[in-house]
């Protein structure tokens, strides 16, 4: 279906970078708006809400001078376990951030709230369940979170998944789960999503703030080296093995967390790291600039191959 009225013709590429808890940050999504591609960050990866406002001024200033760079969005967790959510809400509303992409919790007041100011809400979901109740909420797009995805992921196939969103929501679907090259942009459009999520091929950019060796692990990863487990955080998620053993654990015997917790995932997510089956596909660490011409290159490709 056609896109909402302040994405359609603002991006290059149908695709968004994914919110990344403490790898997103101002110069990754500055950099992915630039390529076209819809830049977002997690509002929980700067410590305070004093600082998330700061990071809202300096994207909308680094992109008030680049007239043809893409929207940018936030993604705010909707939990009872995050005490900022009332004072992030507030500061989104305030600055008017595009795209609110929410977690955890489809709230209809808060899509009012950001639909008060004109702007868009989508939430990520696992399951239909959770699709159903994300529509009943009033929200402007559902990322559907398919098997393969890294960090909170699903386990039904993106086949299964978009097409039975989609008998009951017209809005905008957003196709998460191994994403990595234009080729799986234009393939996800085939499916039936409007947009791509992709995450992980975005941690292996100069522009992430992931730590060296997680990149450097990302490169030596491969579908068969991601663990799906609730283990670590307390909700089921994809981690690499290679960073559980390092963190001194056996990804063979590992014991149950619990329920979620936001403060423990801070401290957890810092030395365990997340990925998703995709990685095999991650070959270097470019600037977000050439990642950004690469899919779109490797898109336009596809389509052409599909008309021909």
């Amino acid at each position: 279906m056609p896109l909402p009225t302040t994405l359609a013709g603002r991006l290059r590429l149908p695709a968004i970078a994914s919110p990344m808890f403490l790898v997103s940050g101002p110069d990754l999504v500055v950099e992915t708006c630039k390529a076209g591609i819809l830049g977002t960050f997690p509002a929980l990866n700067q410590r305070t809400s004093e600082g998330y406002e700061a990071w809202l001024s300096e994207i909308e200033g680094r992109l008030a001078d680049v007239p043809d760079a893409a929207p940018y969005g936030v993604n705010l967790i909707v939990h009872r376990s995050n005490p900022r959510l009332e004072a992030d809400l507030a500061i989104t509303a305030k600055h008017k951030v595009p795209l609110v992409i929410t977690s955890l919790g489809a709230v209809p007041d808060l899509v009012k709230a950001v639909h008060g100011y004109g702007g868009l809400v989508f939430h990520d979901v696992i399951s239909l369940r959770h699709a159903q109740k994300a529509a009943e909420a009033g929200v402007d797009g559902i990322i559907a979170v398919a098997a393969g995805a890294g960090g909170h992921a699903g386990t039904m196939s993106p086949f299964a998944l978009v097409s039975e969103i989609r008998r009951f929501f017209a809005g905008t679907i957003v196709l998460a789960g191994a994403i990595s090259n234009g080729a799986q942009i234009a393939a996800a459009q085939l499916m039936g999503a409007d947009l791509a999520y992709l995450g992980t091929r975005f941690i292996a950019t100069t522009e992430s703030v992931a730590d060296p060796e997680y990149k450097a692990m990302l490169l030596r990863s491969q579908a068969a080296d991601i663990l799906y487990t609730p283990a670590i955080s307390g909700v089921n998620a994809n981690f690499m093995r290679e960073s559980i053993q390092a963190a001194g654990l056996d990804p063979d015997n590992l014991t149950g967390h619990g329920k979620l917790d936001l403060g423990n995932e801070a401290k957890v997510w810092k030395t365990i790291w997340s990925a998703g089956q995709g990685v095999g596909a991650i070959e270097d660490v470019p600037t977000t600039a050439e990642l950004g011409a690469r899919l779109l290159a490797e898109y336009r490709q596809a389509r052409a191959s599909l008309s021909g």
